[in-house]
């Protein structure tokens, strides 16, 4: 479904129209189905690039070092592009739309598009020039030096993938989800390749590691002309008059600095205990570390053990959680903007209990098979056995904390569908503070493995507080349905444990990819098997809701 936006085709009747409940409980079905395929295909396939990084690279400074290089523009894209940019700014569009004025949505878009496009451009030249003059004066150690040249390679795919994400916005606006959502595969089937050609036609780890960092920013280029193509494709064109869009701009802008803190906690938290276990890092045998002075309380390639373990809780959450908060969103705006509480509350308590109904069977899941999943996906190559183990339980304490982040996607759409956007900020502020007090405590005696919890811990406060302050503005939600799903499911997740533990076969130093495929599949199908039967034996709907192939059920 499309509607044009071009000039005088745009009519009444060719606007975003408002969806009554029956059409949007199949927009939601539509949109859920499209953007999970999508998702699940590049996480599949995100999957496959990490291993091939573990298996060229091993963890260590290298893969260390571009780990914490990439999270700067990865993370400004969760913040500014796809987070706060598509919260902001899809009401703003829509209302345009909407609107009497023909041109009014051309105007804020093209406005906010080369305001965002100046904005970014300007902070990543900054960055390029203090980047440059640190690597000509300072004395740096060889990964200090690394890590710089690869931020700076890095830079400008910030500001591609941050317009390619308001451009997908407007296309959400449009009520088009696949060429968006088919974005990061596009970015997948292009780092593989470069993996491939640098394995195979480039001698060294660091000459290889900046090809590989030089084609993710090409494929920010494929990116953004995809969704401008797909854009034009529904009659949007860009205008030079632009200036009447002024104040919807700065509308946008204002809107977004709280946001990007609200949204951002989680985000903030990992890349946080990235650059303390790349800091607190022991140096590889035969080197002498890049800063005498910082105390060593985690080993070589912790770094790279949380990147992977944050990239296997991030499986669920991104096939359904992010799936199920961006359709939902509509949704409760809509009823926000309609004044209907009863119906906010309703969506909200919905969302909640399919939460939890993903959220902890992915949990238990991941902690129990961590150890095969990690050493079926990563363990090859100079990716050793140990690596794998330090690896396995990132997963396993990161995957604890799935329900909190799925949770808390969908309780943050309600704060900013009811247009508070101060609130999460401050939750926020103090997730932040609990995950630092932590992280300084738990590292000193569980090493990187603190790290993971301390993240883990610091998600399930900020999911709760953030719920329980939210009936603030909707009043109370649904607990009895949420108590009564979280029941339903804690049964079905601890016989699906069971099943999955009673199935899992051990694993050999001599295991071959055939026995390590068995170890993860055989115990995943069981368990998928158990709940799913169990799910329908206590009567517990909401897992049946997300492999049906009809809309979301109303409540």
């Amino acid at each position: 479904m499309s509607t044009p936006v071009s000039g005088k085709d745009v009519s009444p009747a060719g606007r975003a129209e408002t969806l009554d409940s029956s059409e949007a409980r199949s927009f939601l079905g539509a949109g859920f189905r499209v953007v999970s395929l999508c998702t699940l295909a590049s996480r599949i396939l995100g999957l496959l690039r990490d291993m091939a990084m573990a298996a060229l690279f091993g963890a260590g400074p290298v893969l260390d070092a571009f780990t914490v290089a990439f999270r700067l523009p990865n993370l400004a894209r969760r913040l500014f592009g796809e987070g706060a940019l598509t919260t902001a700014f899809l009401p703003v569009f829509v209302e345009e739309l909407q609107s009497d004025d023909p041109d009014g949505a051309r105007r804020v878009g093209t406005g906010v598009f080369f305001a965002l496009a100046g904005v970014l451009a300007l902070l990543v030249g900054v960055a390029e020039a203090v980047i440059g003059a640190a690597l000509l004066t300072l004395s740096l150690s060889a990964d200090a030096r690394l890590l710089l040249e690869l931020v700076a390679i890095l830079s400008p795919y910030l500001v591609l993938i941050c317009l390619a994400a308001q451009v997908s916005a407007m296309l959400h606006a449009l009520k088009h989800f696949f060429w968006p959502a088919l974005l990061p595969v596009v970015l997948n089937l292009a780092w593989l390749a470069a993996v491939a050609v640098a394995a195979t036609k480039v001698e060294t780890s660091v000459t290889q590691i900046r090809v590989i960092s030089l084609v993710v920013v090409l494929a920010g280029v494929i990116q953004l002309l995809v969704v401008l193509a797909a854009l034009r494709a529904r009659g949007f064109r860009f205008t030079w008059n632009a200036r009447a869009a002024r104040p919807q701009v700065r509308r946008v802008f204002a809107a977004m600095l709280p946001i990007v803190v609200g949204l951002s906690i989680t985000q903030f938290n990992a890349a946080l205990d990235s650059l303390l276990a790349w800091l607190l890092a022991e140096p590889p045998p035969g080197t002498v570390s890049g800063a005498s002075w910082i105390p060593q309380l985690v080993e070589s390639g912790t770094a790279s053990a949380l990147y992977f373990g944050q990239r296997m809780y991030q499986f669920p959450l991104g096939v359904f959680g992010v799936a199920l908060g961006t359709v939902l969103f509509p949704l409760l705006a809509e009823h926000a903007q309609r004044g209907d509480r009863a119906a906010v509350r309703s969506d909200l308590s919905y969302g909640v209990r399919l939460a939890i109904a993903i959220g902890l069977p992915s949990s238990a899941g991941l902690y129990v098979l961590s150890g095969p999943i990690t050493s079926l996906l990563f363990q090859h190559g100079r990716f050793t056995e140990a690596d794998a183990a330090l690896t396995s339980q990132m997963v396993a304490v990161y995957g604890a904390a799935v329900w909190a982040s799925i949770g808390l996607l969908i309780i943050h759409r309600g704060y900013y569908a009811l247009g508070d956007r101060t609130t999460p900020v401050r939750i926020g502020l103090l997730a932040v503070a609990v995950n630092l007090a932590l992280n300084l405590i738990l590292v000193c005696s569980l090493g990187g493995v603190g790290l993971a919890l301390a993240t883990a811990l610091a998600a399930a406060v900020q999911c709760i507080l953030a719920a329980v302050m939210l009936q603030q503005r909707t009043g109370s939600l649904d607990w009895a349905a949420i108590a009564s799903t979280g029941g339903k499911t804690l049964l079905a997740t601890l016989l699906m444990t069971a099943a999955c533990v009673v199935v899992r076969p051990s694993l050999t130093t001599s295991a071959t990819i055939a026995d390590r495929l068995v170890a993860v599949a055989a115990p995943m199908i069981a368990g998928a098997a158990v709940y799913l039967a169990a799910a329908r034996a206590v009567r517990l709907r909401e897992p049946w809701t997300l492999i049906s192939r009809g809309s979301l059920p109303a409540e």
